[in-house]
């Protein structure tokens, strides 16, 4: 059972912007804090921004103010608002909960060109 759908990935230049969306099933969204995570080609999956339910985010690092973490609670969705992306934000996003303990799913493809 698809417990979240991520979308909105693409191939963009450096310098540009990307919106993801992850919609969530509501009894999830409502009981844990959501996250970004991103693992690029031959690296670990990493974790890049997380929001609890009542709007307190944490970023990693290399975020440097460039990536925001918002959610939608009527929409059951958290969106992760990507600015000023570099080539080295390539890779496969993905949305969980921050414990890691729902299923992986397929994420969202981000490719940024130089």
């Amino acid at each position: 059972q698809v417990q979240q759908v991520e979308s909105g990935g693409g191939l963009v230049q450096a310098g540009g912007s990307l919106r993801l969306s992850c919609t969530v099933s509501g009894s999830i969204f409502s009981r844990n804090a959501m996250a970004w995570f991103r693992q690029a080609p031959g690296k670990q999956r990493e974790f890049v921004a997380a929001i609890t339910s009542y709007g307190t985010t944490r970023y990693t690092d290399f975020v440097e103010d460039r990536f925001t973490i918002f959610n939608d609670a009527n929409k059951n969705t958290v969106y992760l608002q990507m600015v000023s992306l570099k080539p080295e934000d390539t890779a496969v996003y993905y949305c969980n909960t921050i414990l890691e303990n729902i299923p992986w799913g397929q994420g969202t493809r981000v490719t940024v060109s130089p």
